[in-house]
């Protein structure tokens, strides 16, 4: 399978080469040029999220340097569960993702994204650089997936004092060939300064680099996974397609389902999720897309104004009017995140993090609206993250997930950064 640029001005390339440069030379982002299709049944007598994975992933890596390590690749990236669990309300469901190193759903792309980097030959004389703006859970999951590989190091960008307490410590907690950046800014202007490192040819002759944001393939491409693994699971032993709310502000989790689904998964509909940055919200209402900086909520990490993967989207269905109807789309305030994570707990017990109180709460508006079927609300990261907000509304500590303590205990440091380019450029040169 070839690779194309989202912007059609680049040549085709194979996974290999999308996968390492992170954005086509257009500047556009790769997209397969085909997409394979699977009956539910070819599937059969395959159930783990490893031999799944293989299975759905083999037609990417054809014909690629990559393809014969395609099944050492997913053993070594799904190492951990995304059970699906129910809710106390019939027929509704939790994906939970956030079992991984760093508690939170990007730890599935970050660490397959990581086994692919470390089988693709490259000069050993320069590192390569893994340049990743978070707002709030991305960087974490990269540095832990790279940190102490040899032959990359990763720089990591986020907005100072906009992502929580833990997240921050996370992403500073690493050291080694992981270094961390506080900007004064806003996510949008951290991956603005990627963008524009990624577009200075100049910089990138002397200083190797790569993606290991939601714009990347070897990101993109395993998230599939667990949807495939999910309503497969529901499939084979209801008979019928599963739908999901996912939580969205980048797009790269809500494009991965779409793809799943287009690959002929027994997906059905798909509902995001979003917290009070509008950008999709208003699109899918049938205003014209714009981009708008982004503002601060309780759903941190989907605080996005300019989600990177809508140039995704657009390239796969230029369409607007039928885009629109491939989801259904909620925009959900702090004060409604706040009432569902305290109404949860206080009725079922269920201890919600500030994203996925985002789709649970979509879930629930859609019932009320009579969407009827079995649906799977996605979990994106685990409450003790955001202790902060959650614990004030449940009255109670939340235990915190072993490998999330080990980090928790690290020394963390974070240099300041002003949200300036050139003041990236510097860093990355050595200046």
């Amino acid at each position: 399978m070839k690779f194309v640029s989202t912007r059609s001005a680049a040549p085709a390339v194979d996974l290999s080469s999308a996968i390492n440069a992170g954005l086509a030379a257009d500047g556009g982002l790769f997209v397969p040029d085909t997409l394979p299709r699977f009956d539910p049944r070819a599937f059969g007598g395959v159930d783990s999220l490893p031999a799944i994975a293989a299975r759905l992933l083999q037609p990417f890596f054809a014909a690629d340097a990559l393809a014969g390590e395609l099944d050492a690749i997913c053993a070594e990236a799904f190492t951990f569960a995304a059970p699906l669990t129910p809710l106390a309300t019939t027929d509704d469901h939790l994906l939970e993702l956030f079992h991984g190193p760093t508690a939170a759903f990007k730890d599935f792309g970050a660490r397959f994204l990581a086994a692919c980097m470390r089988r693709i030959a490259r000069d050993p004389t320069h590192a390569l650089t893994i340049l990743v703006a978070t707002s709030g859970d991305t960087g974490a999951a990269v540095a832990a997936a790279f940190a102490g590989m040899a032959g990359f190091r990763v720089v990591v960008l986020y907005p100072d004092g906009r992502v929580s307490p833990r997240q921050a410590h996370q992403l500073g907690c690493f050291g080694g060939n992981v270094s961390t950046l506080r900007v004064s800014g806003s996510f949008d202007d951290c991956q603005a300064m990627v963008k524009e490192a990624f577009a200075d040819s100049a910089l990138r002759r002397r200083v190797p680099l790569s993606s290991a944001n939601s714009i990347s393939l070897g990101r993109l491409l395993p998230q599939m996974v667990y949807y495939a693994h999910s309503a497969l699971q529901h499939w084979r032993a209801n008979g019928t397609f599963l739908n999901y709310v996912v939580p969205t502000g980048n797009l790269g989790n809500a494009l991965a389902c779409m793809l799943a689904r287009a690959c002929g998964l027994p997906i059905g509909r798909i509902a995001l999720a979003t917290n009070a940055n509008l950008t999709l919200h208003d699109f899918f209402a049938g205003a014209e897309y714009t981009a708008r900086p982004s503002i601060t909520t309780l759903a941190n990490a989907m605080d996005v104004g300019a989600p990177s993967n809508f140039e995704r989207l657009r390239w796969l269905e230029p369409d607007a009017a039928q885009l629109r109807r491939h989801f259904t789309l909620d925009a959900v305030g702090d004060d409604a995140i706040r009432a569902t994570i305290r109404s949860r707990h206080s009725r079922h017990g269920e201890i919600l993090c500030p994203h996925t109180a985002t789709a649970v709460r979509t879930l629930e508006n859609l019932r009320q609206e009579g969407a009827s079927g079995p649906w799977a609300a996605v979990a994106t990261a685990h409450a003790a993250k955001f202790d902060a907000v959650v614990e004030p509304l449940i009255g109670r500590p939340i235990v915190v997930p072993k490998a999330l303590a080990d980090l928790l205990a690290r020394p963390a440091r974070a240099e300041p950064m002003p949200a300036e380019y050139p003041a990236l450029r510097a860093y990355l040169s050595g200046n």
